[in-house]
């Protein structure tokens, strides 16, 4: 049997509605059920969207939007509201990256670092629209906003810790807080870059729109110790000195913390992704 043959009765056989001339790929439900069996790996996707064009663009069209479904279900189904089939805004990359990376800091006009902290991938991240609430102003607390526990970064001598946090906005486009930034002319700050998606940001400091009080009562910081930026595609991000505990301090903000997580889990049963 020739080559052309064999490869037209490999094709037959195979459900035409699985062959994607979008992809060259002849069954793309195969890979899907291989990242299934690896339970979505971030690493392994990553690897095979690198391999040419065709995988790279059958990842941004369907691969990471499973993985962000997969891994993060109610946080997505919050996002889109219900829908499997929705877009979000500035991509589901984008996403995928903020869901698993830390996105590492800077000195920036004000918070000021010794040294730059590089960006890496996370193990794991709850994030809560709960805690989103604490960084929205009173105005602005119908806005929907997902903010991760921060990532902690040790420093040498008896420096606090530098906690690196970030965020999503649902409909940002739709959101008072954007609302806000616009009637406000706030500028796009000049040197700062969306970690994620790469779009110009706003400093919510520059903005004034940082509720300090409750944003560094959720983060473990102090008042004065918090930045955070929001780009055009509501992906937000930031960094806060973490404020050292005593072991009795510890065990307090355990308890608190628990017996929040408590009364969050009966009101809602959606807020954390």
């Amino acid at each position: 049997m020739s080559a052309s043959a064999s490869s037209h009765k490999l094709q037959k056989a195979a459900d035409p509605g699985d062959v994607c001339s979008e992809s060259g790929i002849l069954n793309e439900r195969i890979l899907v059920l291989l990242f299934q069996f690896l339970k979505w790996d971030i690493h392994v996707l990553c690897r095979v969207a690198s391999v040419n064009r065709r995988l790279r663009a059958l990842a941004k069209r369907l691969l990471w939007r499973e993985l962000c479904q997969f891994r993060a279900p109610r946080m997505v189904s919050t996002l889109t509201e219900g829908s499997r089939t929705s877009r979000v805004i500035g991509g589901w990359q984008p996403l995928a990256k903020l869901l698993f990376f830390c996105g590492g800091c800077e000195s920036t006009t004000h918070f000021e670092v010794s040294h730059s902290r590089p960006g890496h991938f996370v193990k794991s991240a709850r994030f809560s629209k709960t805690s989103g609430k604490s960084f929205l102003l009173k105005k602005c607390r119908g806005d929907v906003l997902f903010v991760s526990d921060p990532c902690e970064h040790p420093t040498s001598g008896k420096d606090d810790d530098i906690g690196i946090y970030r965020g999503v906005f649902r409909e940002f486009m739709k959101s008072r807080t954007r609302e806000f930034l616009i009637g406000r002319q706030a500028d796009f700050d000049a040197a700062m870059r969306c970690p994620y998606c790469g779009a110009r940001v706003w400093s919510m400091t520059e903005a004034r729109l940082i509720p300090r009080k409750s944003a560094a009562r959720r983060l473990g910081s102090n008042d004065d110790a918090l930045e955070y930026f929001v780009c055009l595609n509501g992906h937000l991000h930031g960094t806060c000195w973490l404020a050292h505990l005593s072991s009795d301090e510890d065990e307090e903000e355990d308890e608190q913390e628990d017996e929040e997580k408590k009364k969050s889990d009966d009101n809602s049963s959606g807020d954390d992704g």
